[in-house]
C-alpha cells in the first residue's frame, strides 16, 4: 500500500484541481531530484511512490451568480476581518528592500479615509480602493495574480469568510466546517504527509485538531497562521497549539511572500503533547511573485523533507 500525500490550496478563484494536482507533483518532482531524490522523484511523477490527494475546496467560496466580492456581499463581521487582514499584509511591507512606503501610506489612506464610520459597504469599497492602489506598483503588479482590486480584495475575503465561521449550507454546516471536511476526508484514516499552502495552512490547522490519523510530517507553505491581527486570535482551539497527530511541523517562509506575515511560528504555537512546535526556514525564490505554491514545493529544502517522510512511510507499510 502507498503513503498518502495530501495537498492543501490557498486562496484563488475556481480552479482545475487535477491541472493543480500535477502542477505541485512536478514542481515536488524537480525540488526532490535537486535534494538528491531522483529515483524517488521519478516514482512520484509515475505515480508509483504516493497516493497523491488534492484537497480542492475553492469551489465551496463559489456564490450564485457571483463575480468576485461586490459591495454587501460580505457580512458586517467579514468586512472587518478583511479589513484587518489587508492592513497586517500592507503594513508588513514597510522596510522591504525596494518597498516604496509612499505607496503604502497611499493604500492605507484608501482602506482608512478619513470622515464617518463606513458600513459594510463601505468597508469593502475602501478595500478594493486600497487593492486597486497596491496593484500600481510593487510585487503586487509585477507579479500579474490580479487584474482589479476588485478581484484581489474577492480572493483575500476567502481568509475572512472562513475565519467568521458563517454561511451556514442547507446540511447545517458552517463554511468553515465544509473547508475543513474536505481536508479530513482527503487526509484518510492512515498515515499522512501533508502539505498545505497560505489559506490552506489556516483550515489545515484547524482540521489536524480533529484527525485521529497519524501525521508522520506537516509542511506549510506561505503561512498567515501567525497574522496576529485577523489569523492568529481566530484559530480553534485557542491558545493556538501544533495539532496532536503532528509528529513534525516544517513552515517554510520567503522574504518577499507579501502574503505571509510573522513567518516564525515557533513564536506563536506551543508544543502538542509530544513537545512538536513549527520549525521556521525562509527560502528563496527566483521572480516577482513568489506566494505560489510551486515556488516554495520546487525548493530542494521543501522537497527533501517530504521525500525522506514518503520514504520512511513506504517502508513501514
Amino acid at each position: 500500500m502507498a503513503p498518502r500525500l495530501v495537498l492543501v490550496h490557498g486562496i484563488g478563484g475556481p480552479r482545475q484541481a487535477g491541472l493543480e494536482r500535477r502542477r505541485w507533483i512536478a514542481a515536488l518532482a524537480r525540488g526532490a531530484r535537486k535534494a538528491g531524490h531522483s529515483v524517488a522523484a521519478d516514482q512520484l511523477a509515475d505515480g508509483t511512490l504516493a497516493d497523491v490527494v488534492y484537497a480542492y475546496y475553492g469551489d465551496l467560496f463559489q456564490r450564485a451568480q457571483s463575480q468576485g466580492t461586490a459591495d454587501g456581499e460580505l457580512s458586517a463581521e467579514e468586512a472587518v476581518l478583511l479589513a484587518g487582514f489587508l492592513t497586517e499584509m500592507i503594513e508588513q511591507q514597510r522596510g522591504e528592500p525596494g518597498v516604496d512606503g509612499a505607496y503604502l501610506d497611499r493604500a492605507m489612506a484608501r482602506l482608512r479615509p478619513p470622515g464617518q464610520a463606513q458600513g459594510t459597504m463601505g468597508v469593502v469599497r475602501s478595500a478594493i480602493d486600497a487593492a486597486t492602489t497596491l496593484l500600481d506598483a510593487g510585487p503586487w503588479r509585477d507579479g500579474g495574480q490580479w487584474i482589479s482590486g476588485k478581484l484581489l480584495v474577492g480572493d483575500l475575503s476567502q481568509v475572512a469568510r472562513y475565519l467568521a465561521r458563517g454561511e451556514t449550507g442547507s446540511d447545517g454546516r458552517s463554511l468553515d466546517q465544509r473547508i475543513r471536511a474536505v481536508v479530513a476526508a482527503a487526509a484518510g484514516q492512515g498515515p499522512a504527509v501533508i502539505i498545505a499552502h497560505s489559506l490552506g495552512t489556516v483550515v489545515t490547522f484547524e482540521a489536524l485538531h480533529e484527525h485521529r490519523g497519524d501525521v508522520p510530517l506537516w509542511v506549510t507553505l506561505g503561512s498567515p497562521l501567525a497574522m496576529r491581527s485577523v489569523v492568529w486570535p481566530k484559530l480553534r482551539p485557542a491558545p493556538p497549539a501544533t495539532p496532536a497527530p503532528v509528529r513534525r511541523w516544517l513552515n517554510y517562509w520567503d522574504r518577499d511572500d507579501v502574503i505571509t506575515a510573522r513567518p516564525l511560528l515557533e513564536h506563536s504555537f506551543l508544543p502538542n503533547a509530544s513537545g512538536v512546535r513549527p520549525e521556521s526556514d525562509r527560502v528563496d525564490s527566483d521572480g516577482i511573485w513568489v506566494h505560489d505554491a510551486v515556488k516554495y514545493l520546487a525548493k530542494a529544502e521543501v522537497a527533501g523533507p517530504v521525500m525522506e517522510a514518503l520514504l520512511s512511510l513506504v517502508k513501514a507499510l
